[in-house]
């Protein structure tokens, strides 16, 4: 197998530094406000030296940064940038497996050369986009997302089949796929802190402290991976989230927030043909702690009514009119195709 991690460096700002000549070079960040209200959506790497990170509040990101220059979003431009993009990878190969809207893994296996491959994606996403991508290669997807972050920007790592435990073993636990900040604490209080040493820790005991997680991260920590590239992932989730201007503490304002937000997902699942069975609800409260609450119904749906019923029960859940929020958000996942996506697909509903 030869499999690709394509990554785009600091997609939405690196859009923004092309386009507009007075940026490059400067600490940019896309999405927040002056007033640092709402958060960074991505920086530039010269606001990242500065500490600027995405998802960081754009009040924090101001403080690390006084000069950092606070972009407005055009995620209709990303968009249109982003399909470009996969316009290219689609020409080495029919097996790509969109990630997000700026990275996408690629099989490349039918290639004599998956580094060629890598250095001729990356030349053209240069020259005819005017943009930089991080490229990963390797004989598996989990080593190939590993390798892509090497070298960024604008890098390229091969890792070859006989190089997987000599490349991984080393790693800090944490860079392996699936190992979040609360199990890296963990695996670190049992003096596990490289890749390495979890490879060599027994299986079953990984299972009896992590469940099945631990089975799964003991077969990626040796470089055991057999998922192939899906060019056909289906959604999985559909939300609609919105920070405000203002912390917002007016319970019947925030029920029409999330009546209009329920009824603007399930209007995005009818399109798709796709109902679902998990409602949930996301608050975050005005000092940055955030909330989810979630409900499960027995048959899926894409019904606004019932959809704004569940929200609406389980904003009572949460301490939102009490509590100054900041962001709240309507979601519905565990998707499947409904009767009308079924009949023009030929399946049964």
């Amino acid at each position: 197998m030869k499999i690709l991690h394509v990554d785009m460096d600091a997609f939405y700002a690196s859009v923004e530094q092309r386009d507009d000549p007075r940026l490059r070079g400067m600490p940019i960040a896309v999405g927040g406000s002056p007033r640092g209200r709402g958060v960074v959506a991505a920086a530039s790497y010269e606001a990242r030296r500065f500490g600027v990170r995405s998802a960081m509040p754009s009040a924090v990101a101001l403080r690390k940064c006084p000069d950092l220059q606070l972009i407005r979003p055009d995620f209709e431009k990303y968009r249109a940038v982003s399909a470009q993009v996969f316009a290219v990878l689609a020409d080495y190969s029919p097996r790509v497996e969109p990630l997000s809207i700026d990275e996408a893994f690629l099989d490349a296996t039918h290639h004599r050369s998956g580094t060629w491959v890598a250095q001729d994606i990356r030349r053209r996403i240069h020259r005819e986009l005017g943009l930089t991508a991080s490229v990963g290669v390797a004989p598996v997807k989990m080593v190939a997302k590993i390798a892509s972050g090497f070298r960024k920007p604008d890098g390229l790592t091969v890792v070859e089949p006989g190089q997987v435990r000599a490349f991984l073993d080393p790693l800090a636990v944490d860079r392996l796929w699936g190992v979040g900040p609360v199990t890296a604490r963990r695996l670190q209080g049992l003096g596990i802190r490289t890749i390495g040493q979890l490879a060599e820790l027994h299986e079953a005991r990984l299972t009896e402290l992590f469940g099945r997680n631990g089975a799964q991260m003991a077969r990626l920590a040796r470089g055991d991976d057999p998922r192939p590239v899906q060019p056909h992932r289906a959604r999985r989730s559909r939300s609609a989230e919105r920070t405000f201007a203002r912390d917002l503490q007016d319970p019947g304002a925030l029920l029409t927030v999330i009546r209009d937000q329920a009824a603007e997902v399930c209007e995005g699942l009818r399109r798709k043909g796709h109902r679902g069975r998990t409602v949930t609800l996301k608050v975050r409260y005005d000092d940055f702690t955030t909330i989810t609450r979630s409900r499960s119904l027995l048959e899926p749906t894409a019904n606004p009514d019932l959809v704004i019923r569940i929200a609406e029960a389980l904003l009572a859940e949460t301490e939102a009119g009490q509590r100054p929020v900041r962001l709240v958000g309507v979601g519905v996942s565990n998707l499947e195709a409904g009767r009308q996506l079924c009949l023009e697909l030929g399946c049964a509903a």
